[in-house]
């Protein structure tokens, strides 16, 4: 098992989730990697987090520990010698530290971006609903990603569209070579609770690209709130482009 690259707690995962037109990810594809689809349906998810007490490497930067991250990212899977591995491929990642952006750029080649960003919390007294946002400032303007909870948090069924998204624990990022980096993330089962309503809002075509934006304006398929937990990111592992 490869060595610990970062530690830290992902808490209130807002996942706002799109089907798309496989077309638009085919050139973003890992190499030895292949769509994975949830009953025949490509998925695109948006997902918003808190980032609290982060360590890489064993260190913690003072002022780099606590932070949000929005990213948009969909779903893959790789044929391994121990069977299918289920992952995530990043189309972009906003985060408001530079030094962080440049780290994930530089190791994983991740296409992060550095943006002042905020969030709020609010509701789930006495078992009320949950408001949970995240914004990000791009074009002279607030964006925000955020949901209402409509459930209490509890564990979904093994066959539903909220583990399907949630219980993908391989990373692969698509290096300038063309090989690609494959990495393991570690975490509990999360409890989810169903949004009610959901938020999106901001510049789409102009941060991701109007193909995306073409889907990510229409209505979401789905959208949920993941309680989190404490993650462990492995250190990565370069695959042999076309390896699968």
């Amino acid at each position: 098992m490869a060595a610990k690259f970062l530690t830290a707690q992902w808490l209130d995962l807002a996942m706002v989730n799109y089907e798309v037109d496989p077309g638009i990810l085919a050139s973003l594809v890992p190499a030895g990697t292949e769509l994975d689809t949830w009953q025949g349906r490509t998925l695109v998810s948006l997902v918003g987090f808190r980032f609290l007490k982060t360590s890489v490497l064993g260190i913690s930067v003072p002022g780099h520990r606590n932070f949000e991250e929005v990213n948009l990212r969909f779903y893959v899977r790789r044929k391994a010698p121990d069977g299918w591995r289920r992952g995530v491929v990043f189309v972009k990642e906003i985060v408001p530290r530079a030094a962080i952006a440049w780290v994930a750029r530089t190791l994983y080649n991740e296409n992060y971006v550095a943006l002042p960003m905020r969030h709020a919390l609010s509701g789930g007294e006495g078992g009320s609903p949950r408001r949970v946002e995240y914004e990000w400032y791009f074009g002279s303007r607030w964006c925000k990603l955020g949901v209402i909870t409509a459930s209490p948090p509890e564990f979904a069924a093994a066959d539903s569209e909220e583990v399907f998204i949630t219980e993908h624990y391989w990373g692969y990022a698509r290096q300038k070579n063309g090989s690609t980096k494959e990495y393991q993330v570690e975490h509990p089962q999360w409890r989810v609770s169903r949004a009610g309503d959901a938020v999106l809002e901001g510049d789409l075509g102009a941060l991701y690209g109007e193909k995306f934006a073409e889907f990510l304006t229409q209505r979401p398929t789905s959208a949920f709130l993941a309680d989190g937990s404490a993650v462990t990111v492995r250190n990565g592992v370069t695959l042999t482009a076309g390896t699968g």
